[in-house]
């Protein structure tokens, strides 16, 4: 796995948010390249224990070797949406230190051309995280409504020409199937007018197509929610996005969860408030970070503590 490339995005301020203590379990639920993962193993000690969630078969096989010796890691081949029934099988009913969401895909999968994340290097439509699933970019553009389509290009993408573009897509399929991402996003160029920007015009509708594809927006809130009923009092959970809508979610929540009264009511009866937050306005990555790794410049990190 030596061509495995993957940048861990704010490693120390992701982690440092966890407050790692010896003794403790604590879940990485994006694995990835392994680089959060293992400072977590570095400050956890023998006694703390770590299991570390991912659906890629190639960073798992690069997470393991990297890995290999530290034994209180147990690494889960599976989606983090799944992460109550997997830690019940584990016999584990608590997260007693705390919880890291990397909400971002990585630097291998967008950039390794046969996943077909990128417009940059034609690729069959692909965009798949876990790449043993069925439904990929192939059949949302193929197959899709127009005004399913413009929804999810408007919603996921807030893609301004999405009627222009969908229509685009429906009138060019017709006619033959689009299979490969430089079809699509020459489809795309020829969709929009010329506008002068530093962003290419098939970005927001890729972002949106990659979105809907592995159901990243919907897992996030459900996933949020999980890891509040599986945290113990004390536990931490440390959530870095990548884009707005992601963040939003983030927000909104610990938000939610944060406060005393949710019902507005004249009489509260709302009980308590699940968390605390730890940082009420988001942290950037460092200006030392953004120019070995540019993309950490839209990244921002959410933490929160578990109070009840």
């Amino acid at each position: 796995m030596s061509d495995f490339k993957h940048y861990t995005v704010m490693l120390n301020e992701a982690v440092d948010a966890l407050e790692c203590q010896d003794g403790k379990i604590y879940v990485d639920c994006t694995l990835g390249g392994g680089g959060h993962s293992e400072l977590i193993l570095k400050r956890i000690g023998t006694k703390g224990r770590l299991i570390s969630f991912d659906i890629d078969d190639e960073a798992i096989a690069h997470s393991k070797e990297r890995l290999k010796n530290y034994s209180n890691l147990t690494i889960v081949k599976s989606s983090y949406t799944n992460i109550k029934s997997e830690l019940k099988k584990l016999g584990i009913e608590k997260i007693t230190g705390g919880v890291l969401i990397d909400l971002g895909a990585s630097y291998h999968q967008l950039t390794k051309a046969e996943r077909g994340f990128s417009f940059s290097k034609n690729a069959p439509l692909d965009m798949r995280f876990d790449m043993q699933a069925s439904f990929s970019a192939y059949d949302v553009v193929n197959t899709y409504k127009e005004e399913d389509l413009v929804r999810i290009f408007s919603e996921y993408g807030e893609e301004r020409f999405s009627k222009r573009i969908a229509k685009k897509i429906i009138e060019t399929r017709t006619k033959k199937k689009i299979e490969t991402t430089g079809e699509l996003a020459e489809l795309i160029v020829s969709a929009t007018p010329k506008i002068k920007s530093s962003i290419h015009p098939a970005t927001r509708v890729f972002q949106a197509i990659r979105i809907e594809v592995n159901n990243e927006l919907k897992n996030v809130n459900n996933v949020l929610s999980d890891i509040l009923d599986l945290l113990d009092v004390g536990g931490i959970i440390s959530v870095i996005s990548f884009h707005s809508l992601e963040d939003r979610i983030v927000k909104r929540f610990f938000k939610f969860e944060s406060q005393k009264c949710r019902c507005n009511e004249m009489i509260c009866k709302c009980p308590p408030p699940k968390i605390e937050l730890v940082n009420k306005k988001p942290i950037m990555a460092s200006e030392e970070e953004i120019s070995q790794n540019p993309p950490s410049r839209s990244a921002k990190l959410r933490v929160a503590r578990c109070i009840f």
